[in-house]
């Protein structure tokens, strides 16, 4: 093992915060080990302009770091799992899963407001998802979306000047930044459905290095793995891409996992929502057989259409 371990992540502030979770969770079992950060500019990071909606490539905010862990500058990277294409790169592989934080998405709003209904008629909320769009419009239709990007502080800046009325982020991440108390009101994720692997941190290395892989594995969490993989499994199987209007949610409780995924044209007026139980041991099966319950529920003929659109 080299004296000193390189973890790369993305510049911003919830990047670095979320690196130092990790490297905590590590020292706590290592705690002589020496890692430094090692900060990569991502596209994503660069163009804060484009909406998400519009992308038609995947690894916007995560193929800059995995070039520099291939190219071997740093020994591992921490990535937010739901940034990271569903395709692994030749390569490299997920070491470590870290015990989820909160999967749901919350709401910060100007005026104080403790639900979708307390928003004024026809308010401007702020968002680059269009999973988060389709079940805001399916929620209100008279709200309109506003495609905003940037990190957290400047979405939270809109709100402050008054350009938007609300602005909708995940939860996990005002935590980690410690801004936890600006939060209006969060939602109930198996209610209004979370990104695939949302709040949870995936740890990446090389295939190939296998003093690191099991340094890493100490910081595994099963449920959290089983959990997040099998959401992950939904993109998967959906060819939704990153970007679609498509969340998954899974809760794994003892030999059991619960799977509530949704697919959802743009305007929100064709959501289609499914769920399953089954064994944790049969997750990927269990997820892959929701997905072609909604893709066969209509999902299917919603994804194409979008896909066309995007295309044109």
């Amino acid at each position: 093992m080299k004296d000193i371990l390189t973890a790369a992540t993305r510049p911003g502030r919830l990047a670095v915060a979320q690196t130092e979770i990790v490297i905590a969770a590590i020292k706590r079992i290592y705690p002589d080990i020496k890692i430094e950060i090692k900060k990569v500019t991502t596209a994503g990071d660069t163009d804060r302009r484009t909406a998400l909606w519009s992308l038609k490539t995947s690894g916007f905010f995560t193929s800059r770091v995995e070039d520099v862990l291939l190219a071997g500058e740093a020994d591992f990277a921490v990535h937010s799992f739901k940034d990271l294409p569903t395709g692994q790169r030749d390569g490299l592989s997920i070491a470590a899963v870290c015990e989820r934080g909160f999967a749901e998405d919350c709401v910060i709003t100007a005026e104080p407001a403790d639900s979708m209904d307390a928003l004024k008629r026809c308010a401007k909320i702020g968002t680059s998802s269009p999973r988060r769009a389709a079940q805001i419009r399916h929620l209100r239709k008279d709200v309109e979306i506003e495609a905003v990007r940037g990190n957290v502080q400047r979405r939270l800046s809109l709100v402050a000047a008054g350009k938007v009325d609300a602005v909708i982020l995940a939860r996990a991440g005002m935590e980690r930044l410690g801004l936890g108390e600006n939060i209006s009101f969060s939602f109930d994720p198996a209610q209004f459905i979370p990104a695939a692997a949302q709040g949870a941190l995936a740890v990446q290395t090389r295939a190939d290095n296998d003093e690191v892989r099991k340094l890493l594995a100490a910081i595994d969490e099963p449920k959290t793995r089983a959990a997040t993989f099998a959401e992950r499994q939904i993109l998967v199987t959906t060819k939704c891409g990153c970007h679609g209007p498509v969340g998954a949610f899974a809760q794994v409780s003892g030999s059991q996992i619960n799977i509530r995924a949704f697919v959802s044209d743009l305007e929100g007026e064709n959501l289609i929502v499914k769920t399953i139980t089954g064994a944790v041991s049969e997750a990927p099966e269990q997820a892959e057989k929701l997905a072609i319950e909604l893709l066969e529920a209509g999902g299917g003929e919603i994804l194409k259409k979008l896909t066309k659109r995007y295309e044109n």
